[in-house]
């Protein structure tokens, strides 16, 4: 009878064992499967790049031209301040890197606008040694035009240094175009390449400022 009770005891533990460990075990093997949620891919419009910095401090037109005009001799303070503030993308602009690629794309449109005004005169030009000049500036404005395009494209990765090599490169374009007149009386660009300078400078003169 004692072994048919020590038996009976190990029977009713081993069940109640069983009953607190077989709730856990099917607890543990419960696997809840959760839907992952759909993402929608973002796209970045031209005026977010212009503000793509997060980090970076916000900052106006005036405060941005009043520093490169004090950094830069070939940056005019009202002219940079007129030229940027035209434009309704300074609006969005609103730091020191945003800046910097606005003002870049709009040297870019000088360059273009210069080197189609070059091309209409070359095509009335009659003097071949006219056109010997004005094929000069066409190769210098072609030439700036590709660096300021790839300026811009090490802005947007915030390659700062390699974009302040490509447009201090830029700069040269006017210069030369001009050099190409000396000894004549007019220069028949001069509007254009001044413009296409300052532009340039104010390029220059902001991604220094934002790097």
């Amino acid at each position: 009878m004692a072994a048919m009770s020590g038996l009976s005891l190990c029977l009713v533990l081993l069940v109640s064992v069983i009953s607190v460990v077989a709730p856990a075990q099917a607890a543990e093997m419960e696997i809840e499967v959760v839907p992952m949620m759909a993402t929608t891919p973002t796209t970045t419009t031209e005026d977010e790049s212009l503000s793509s910095s997060s980090c970076a401090n916000p900052v106006s037109v005036e405060a941005a031209c009043r520093g490169a005009s004090e950094t830069h001799a070939g940056v005019a303070y009202d002219h940079c301040v007129e030229s940027l503030g035209a434009d309704p993308r300074s609006k969005e602009a609103d730091n020191m890197h945003g800046l910097a690629m606005l003002a870049t794309k709009l040297a870019i449109d000088h360059a273009a606008s210069t080197e189609a005004k070059i091309d209409d005169l070359a095509e009335l030009e009659e003097s071949p040694h006219a056109r010997a000049r004005f094929n000069h500036c066409l190769e210098q404005y072609g030439g700036a035009a590709d660096l300021l395009r790839d300026a811009l494209d090490n802005l947007k990765a915030q390659i700062y240094g390699k974009a302040i090599e490509q447009l201090s490169a830029a700069l040269g374009a006017s210069e030369s175009c001009e050099d190409a007149w000396k000894g004549e009386e007019s220069i028949p660009v001069a509007a254009h390449d001044r413009e296409y300078g300052r532009m340039a400078h104010i390029a220059l003169g902001f991604t220094h400022a934002a790097a």
